[in-house]
């Protein structure tokens, strides 16, 4: 497990040092001027010699290269540089939010995995049914849905039409604190919405690995040994069901923060949703920057998340192979 681990750190280093060059690159060919965006409105009267002396202090009247190689130089000793459109440093714009995204993945994460294990185990046992039938053909409908469409649906159905959860936010309008009970009550509604758009590809791996372990020798002699049926199907036929699903776990990473982030615009939840679509407008490089290594850093984590899930469920599977 350890060697395993070891060779993706290794191998992360050249892709993350590839993404941050490619943003950086990007950047730069955008028909976006940073120096605008920082200035706003009073880059319209600037003169040009101002403009000019403040694109020296951003740093963006360098070569491609030299801005790259000393945004990287600086992030190895934990300086992401200053957010030109936050006005505050890279590294806290990211602390304060970063929490308050995760916390909004992680529940959705788990309503999409315990609710599409559940779902596909039901199915599977039934197939063909009435259960069966009718949550195949509704995964398939929502993995056609965007996840802001369907948080705009939620928002109308269960705030404005039942109101019975809020709209979005963190906490309540007239409030000036943050409370656990207010952070639970508004998370309900995004953490549905994006656990429910990722739900599918769980239902449908799970669905399908547990029907082909039903068919399988071992879970036939199972249940010629006398084992009751509830035993069987959890302790047998999900078990090797599950393996498929768990592969499916890192290659969602990307649509989950895809995802997070249409969600949060929708809910205005204070994540990094916003400072993302700010940094994008306003090629603000240091904060494009570490964001991008961010999500590509989650990505890796979660593939490497898979593959030690996959090896512990499945003895036969090696870690040093």
């Amino acid at each position: 497990m350890a060697r395993m681990a070891g060779r993706r750190a290794l191998f992360a280093v050249p892709v993350l040092l590839a993404v941050t060059f490619g943003v950086f690159a990007v950047a730069a060919a955008s028909p976006f001027d940073p120096v605008k965006a920082y200035a706003g409105t009073a880059g319209l009267t600037a003169s040009q010699d101002n403009l000019d002396q403040l694109r020296a202090n951003l740093g963006v009247d360098q070569p491609l290269v030299s801005r790259w190689w000393h945004w990287l130089g600086s992030a190895v000793t934990g300086d992401l540089g200053d957010s030109s459109v936050m006005r505050q440093p890279v590294a806290d714009v990211i602390a304060e939010r970063i929490g308050w995204s995760a916390l909004l993945a992680g529940a959705a994460f788990a309503v999409a995995i315990v609710l599409g294990t559940a779902l596909g185990v039901l199915a599977a046992r039934r197939q063909g049914g009435w259960l069966d039938r009718s949550v195949t053909s509704a995964a398939y409908t929502l993995e056609a849905a965007p996840a802001f469409w369907l948080g705009l649906l939620a928002i109308w159905f269960f705030a404005l039409k039942l109101g019975v959860l809020p709209a979005g936010g963190l906490t309540d309008t007239a409030s000036d604190t943050v409370t656990f009970g207010q952070v639970a009550s508004h998370l309900v509604l995004p953490a549905l919405v994006l656990g429910v758009s990722q739900l599918p590809w769980f239902f449908l791996y799970v669905r399908q690995g547990v029907a082909d372990a039903l068919d399988e020798d071992p879970v036939r002699g199972a249940r010629a040994r006398g084992l009751n049926e509830r035993t069987v199907l959890l302790g047998h036929a999900l078990r090797s069901g599950m393996l498929p699903m768990l592969t499916l776990i890192g290659s969602r990473v990307p649509e989950l923060i895809t995802g997070a982030l249409l969600v949060e615009s929708v809910f205005s939840w204070p994540g990094i949703a916003a400072a993302t679509v700010q940094a994008a407008t306003s090629v603000d490089f240091p904060l494009l920057a570490a964001l991008t290594v961010l999500a590509t850093a989650a990505v890796l984590l979660g593939n490497l998340l898979s593959d030690l899930l996959y090896g512990l469920a499945d003895p036969r599977v090696g870690f040093d192979g």
